[in-house]
């Protein structure tokens, strides 16, 4: 397992439209999941440790920010033939046992990772109200530990976004396994 990390954050680029099954049969818009004072668009799964060691807090963090009217979708891309931990019942089985309050959705053709430019999992995308990129770092300094007293990085600057519309300027980008693309046919 490859540790990789994102770019730095692109402040002002647009978000992309998409248009995604959630684990519960529902079809997603980018319009559907669009909050009042902000929008957090990740890109998880279920089998990577970086996800797993942070989803305790990562729930934690997204209730609270719904409160500051940030409203939180999450993405799957991986390829699910190379990685049926990843599976959209598997999806269900996580988001279920992790008690996921936001849609997950699956991104079968792994084209909205790219139209994000995604690169790992997790990979947070934190939007403004006019869904202009204000966030691209990590969830807070623990990395793969689960120590509960790292700086809340993603939840106070998604917190600033809702207050101020603006991010925060100095941001430390996430890092986690890359998304595992399909391997296209020669």
């Amino acid at each position: 397992m490859a540790a990789i990390n994102p770019p730095v954050c692109n402040f002002g680029e647009k978000a992309k439209d998409f248009s995604l099954k959630g684990i519960d049969g529902k079809t997603y818009t980018l319009e559907d999941v669009k909050g009042e004072n902000g929008t957090l668009v990740m890109f998880i799964c279920n089998h990577c440790p970086f996800v797993k060691a942070i989803t305790e807090k990562l729930v934690r963090d997204t209730s609270e920010l719904a409160q500051y009217g940030i409203k939180t979708v999450a993405i799957m891309s991986n390829d699910t033939a190379t990685y049926p931990e990843d599976s959209f019942e598997n999806m269900q089985k996580f988001a279920a046992e992790n008690g996921f309050s936001f849609p997950y959705l699956i991104d079968e053709t792994q084209e909205v990772a790219k139209d994000y430019d995604a690169v790992c999992t997790p990979d947070f995308f934190g939007y403004n109200a006019n869904l202009e990129l204000q966030y691209r770092g990590r969830l807070d300094d623990s990395g793969m530990n689960k120590k509960e007293d790292g700086q809340r990085e993603l939840f106070n600057a998604m917190k600033q976004v809702a207050e101020t519309g603006n991010g925060p300027e100095n941001q430390t980008p996430s890092i986690g396994c890359s998304i595992k693309w399909r391997q296209e046919a020669a």
